[in-house]
């Protein structure tokens, strides 16, 4: 069949464009600032972007088949490697600046460590944070709270689970860890080291601040948290590694990754959250689901899909 006029001139352009195009400026190579704004309720909410870094699905994907990624990447229009954001979370309560996660600082080289600059890009300097609130202490959460044995947060006080703060900073744990997680254990008593004064591990899950609660969200990590934040009726689920690849893990939540410590309560928390997101139509502000990371879980075929938070140049 001969293609109509538009489809045969759009079929050209490219050809068109690769003939008479004369780029007199140098490209730049750089991406707009990593932060994104939105108020909830009375708390202003500023979602930071530490990087992205080439997710190895290959070797860390486990509980899904190769030619299920295949056809999953395929249906999200990607291909491996999967470009996988690292996202933060600051939250100005009026009365506090605190801190959900911090990324990895310079322990996942030059593609990560952007969280500071960002931060300071949205208006804010890392000595004005009061709180850091961590999901879990693997690299790409609590890696960015130190730099060269220094604390990056000079005023902050650090909060984690107490559960998450003994296993990573017991050495007999180490011991006896999978042999991938060895850096892990390093990495996270250099981050805990200069905030000794500071440390303040909490041994309960609840209220830990007006409005934000941790929620305990077993599987990931021995202690791994999420923290709910609440303004005037309005919900923001900040909930950590639940997801690591949203196009493979929405639609099969069995999914998992071998960083998980207990993948049978991964595998069941995630299920659990995502049918309560989207029975609740919660936002959500995810660690790891492509930049900003807030938006709404929507129930599909017996699977889930994303829906990003719609753009609002006003916040």
């Amino acid at each position: 069949m001969t293609p109509s006029p538009l489809v045969a001139a759009l079929l050209a352009c490219p050809l068109m464009l690769g003939a008479a195009a004369q780029a007199a400026a140098p490209q730049v190579r750089t991406q707009a600032p990593g932060y994104y704004r939105m108020m909830l309720g009375d708390f202003e909410i500023t979602a930071l972007s530490d990087g992205t870094h080439a997710f190895p699905i290959d070797t860390v994907m486990t509980n899904i088949e190769p030619a299920q990624i295949a056809r999953d990447l395929t249906d999200a229009a990607l291909q491996a490697p999967v470009q996988g954001s690292i996202n933060a979370f600051l939250i100005n309560t009026g009365s506090k600046l605190i801190l959900v996660d911090a990324g990895a600082g310079s322990l996942y080289g030059d593609c990560c460590g952007k969280l500071i600059g960002h931060l300071r890009a949205a208006g804010y300097r890392p000595e004005q944070v009061d709180e850091v609130l961590l999901t879990h202490l693997h690299k790409d959460h609590a890696g960015g709270i130190a730099a060269q044995g220094a604390a990056v947060f000079p005023n902050a006080v650090v909060r984690l689970s107490q559960a998450e703060a003994d296993y990573w900073l017991t050495p007999a744990n180490k011991a006896s860890a999978p042999a991938f997680l060895s850096s892990f254990f390093d990495s996270a008593v250099a981050a805990a080291a200069p905030y000794q004064a500071r440390w303040q591990p909490y041994a309960a899950f609840g209220r830990i601040e007006p409005g934000i609660d941790a929620l305990p969200a077993p599987g990931h990590t021995p202690g791994h948290a999420m923290y709910l934040v609440q303004s005037r009726s309005q919900q923001l689920l900040i909930w950590g590694d639940i997801v690591h690849v949203a196009a493979l893990q929405l639609p099969h939540p069995a999914a998992s990754v071998k960083y998980d410590t207990g993948e049978a309560d991964a595998q069941a928390t995630r299920r659990q959250l995502l049918q309560m997101a989207a029975g609740k139509q919660m936002l959500i502000g995810a660690a790891h689901i492509a930049f900003p990371g807030l938006g709404h879980i929507r129930p599909q075929d017996g699977a889930y899909t994303w829906l990003p938070l719609n753009y609002d140049g006003a916040p």
